[in-house]
C-alpha cells in the first residue's frame, strides 16, 4: 500500500505518524496498570463523583417482579378482613381485565414486631424479624397500570421503552472503585421483567453504564473463561485491540462510542480473572450457606439465596448498584390475577429467608450502613377480587420498604385508605424513590444530568422529592 493510504480514507496516516501516535498509548497503558497495583482508582467513562459525603456506597434492589400486594404484606387492613365477601363500596377504577369481584380480605394474619411494633404479613417471618431495620413506604403511587410501562417507570423514572435505568445513571454518576467488576450488575434469577433488558438499559448514557446480567449458574457471563490456547495469545490480541482502538480515537478525536467500547473490552478482560473468583462460594461457611437458603428444599429459595449471597460479595467489591430479578416459581411472576394464596405464598417462601439473611449478614459484616436495601414491585394490587381468588393491577397505593445506610429502621411512612386501595395520607412516586436513593449515594437529583435531545436532562425528570421522614 503506498505511503499514506489507509482504509481510513482522508484520515490517513504516514507508518511514521501511526507509530509515533501509538506510543503514547504504551504509556498510558502502563499508567493503568501501575494505579491498579498501587490501588489508586483508575477513571470510569462519565464518572461525576458524589456532591455531598454519601451515607451509603452501594444500592442492592431486590425487584419483586409482577408488583406484590400490599394488603397481603406489609399494610395490614382490618376493615378489609371484616368486609370480606362484601360489594366493595368504594369507587373502582379501571382495571386490567375488569373482572372485578367483591371485597377479598387477606389470607394470611399479620404479626406485629415486638420492638418497633410494625406490623407485617406472616408469609414474611425472616424479613418480619429485621422489621426493627426497615422503614416501610406504604403510600407509593405508580403512573402505569399495565406491567412493561410500569417497569419502564419503576427502572428508568419514564414510562416508554430508552431511558437509562437508575443502575445506569448511578454508575454514571459515580463509576466504580472496583476496576474488575461493571459498576451495574443484574443478578438474574429466572424472570427478565415485562420490558426486557431495556430495564438495565443505558439509554443516552456512554455505553459502558450497562447492566451487566449475571445469569444463574457456574458460568454467569458468556465468554468470561478465557478462549485462547494460552494466557500470553488472549493478552496479545488484546493489547493490540488496544492499539487499534486509541489510534482511531486518536485519528478522528473522542467519541463515546469507541471510548465505551474500549473501557467495555478492558473491563471483560479483568472480569475473566475477577467473577469466577466473586462466583466461588463454597468458601462461604456452612453456616452462612444454611442461614440464606442453599440447602433449602425449594429449589427457588435456593436460587435466591445464592443471589442473596452474591450481592453481599459484590457490594464487599464496591459494586455500586446491584438488582436482583426473581426465580421462577410454579406460580411464575408476584403476578396473582388467581390462587392469590398459592401464588403468593411460593414467591414469599423462595424470597424471605434470603433477603433476612442478607440483612443480618450485612450488618454482622459492618456492611450494612454502607449499604441501602430497597425492596420493591412495580405497582400493587387491587383490595377487591378478580373474579374469586385473585386480585388485578392498583399503581394508586402500594407498599414497599428501604433498609440500611442513611434509613431510620421500625418506621412507617405514609398510609392508604382504610380498605388499601389509594394513598391519602404523605403520597410518595417512583420520582422520590430515585430522589432518596441519590440522596443517600452522596447525589443531588437536579444536578446529575445529561444533555441529549436539546436539553438536560435527569433520572427523576423535572419531579422527585427526598422522603425525608425515613431518613435518620
Amino acid at each position: 500500500m503506498p505511503t499514506g493510504s489507509s482504509l481510513l480514507g482522508e484520515h490517513a496516516l504516514t507508518r511514521r505518524h501511526l507509530l509515533s501516535r501509538a506510543a503514547h498509548g504504551f504509556g498510558g497503558l502502563a499508567c493503568l496498570d501501575l494505579m491498579r497495583a498501587t490501588g489508586a482508582p483508575a477513571a470510569t467513562t462519565g464518572a461525576r463523583g458524589p456532591h455531598y459525603a454519601p451515607r451509603v456506597r452501594s444500592v442492592i434492589f431486590l425487584y419483586m417482579d409482577g408488583a406484590p400486594s400490599q394488603v397481603d404484606t406489609f399494610d395490614p387492613k382490618p376493615r378489609l378482613q371484616r368486609d370480606d365477601g362484601k360489594p366493595f363500596p368504594m369507587k373502582m377504577e379501571p382495571t386490567q381485565f375488569n373482572n372485578n369481584g367483591n371485597t377479598l380480605g387477606s389470607p394470611w394474619k399479620f404479626l406485629r414486631h415486638p420492638d418497633c411494633g410494625t406490623e407485617y404479613s406472616e408469609l414474611f417471618p425472616h424479613i418480619g424479624a429485621c422489621m426493627d431495620r426497615i422503614a416501610v413506604v406504604r403510600s407509593m403511587v405508580a403512573d402505569f397500570s399495565e406491567h412493561t410501562n410500569g417497569n419502564y417507570f419503576l427502572h428508568t423514572g419514564h414510562g416508554l421503552q430508552g431511558r437509562p435505568s437508575m443502575g445506569a445513571w448511578i454508575s454514571y454518576g459515580l463509576g466504580s472503585p472496583n476496576q474488575d467488576l461493571p459498576s451495574f450488575v443484574v443478578l438474574n434469577g429466572g424472570l427478565i421483567p415485562p420490558g426486557g433488558l431495556d430495564c438495565f438499559n443505558t439509554g443516552f448514557l456512554p455505553a459502558s453504564h450497562q447492566g451487566s446480567v449475571f445469569k444463574p449458574g457456574a458460568l454467569p457471563v458468556a465468554n468470561v473463561v478465557p478462549g485462547e490456547a494460552s494466557a500470553e495469545t488472549q493478552r496479545k490480541k488484546l493489547d493490540l485491540m488496544r492499539r487499534l482502538d486509541r489510534s482511531v480515537v486518536e485519528q478522528l478525536g473522542r467519541d463515546d462510542g469507541i471510548e465505551s467500547a474500549i473501557v467495555n473490552h478492558e473491563l471483560a478482560a479483568r472480569m475473566q480473572l475477577a467473577v469466577p473468583e466473586l462466583m466461588e462460594i463454597q468458601g462461604e461457611s456452612a453456616a452462612v450457606q444454611r442461614m440464606y437458603g442453599l440447602e433449602h428444599e425449594f429449589e427457588p429459595t435456593r436460587i435466591y439465596g445464592r443471589q442473596c449471597l452474591i450481592a453481599r460479595r459484590l457490594v464487599e467489591r464496591g459494586v455500586r448498584f446491584i438488582q436482583l430479578t426473581c426465580p421462577r416459581v410454579s406460580a411464575d411472576r408476584w403476578d396473582q390475577h388467581n390462587d392469590l394464596k398459592g401464588g403468593h405464598s411460593r414467591n414469599a417462601q423462595a424470597v424471605d429467608q434470603p433477603i433476612g439473611a442478607l440483612i443480618r449478614d450485612l450488618e454482622a459484616r459492618g456492611l450494612l450502613d454502607e449499604t441501602l436495601i430497597v425492596f420493591a414491585g412495580e405497582f400493587g394490587r387491587t383490595p377487591f377480587a378478580q373474579g374469586r381468588d385473585g386480585r388485578d393491577h392498583n399503581p394508586f397505593g402500594f407498599s414497599i420498604w428501604l433498609a440500611g445506610g442513611g434509613i431510620r429502621g421500625g418506621v412507617t411512612h405514609g398510609a392508604t385508605d382504610e380498605y388499601g386501595y389509594k394513598s391519602v395520607v404523605d403520597r410518595v412516586t417512583v420520582h422520590d424513590l430515585h430522589a432518596t436513593m441519590l440522596h443517600l449515594l452522596g447525589v443531588d437529583h437536579e444536578r446529575l444530568t445529561y444533555r441529549f435531545g436539546g436539553r438536560d436532562i435527569r433520572l427523576t425528570d423535572v419531579y422527585g422529592e427526598r422522603i425525608d421522614p425515613i431518613l435518620a
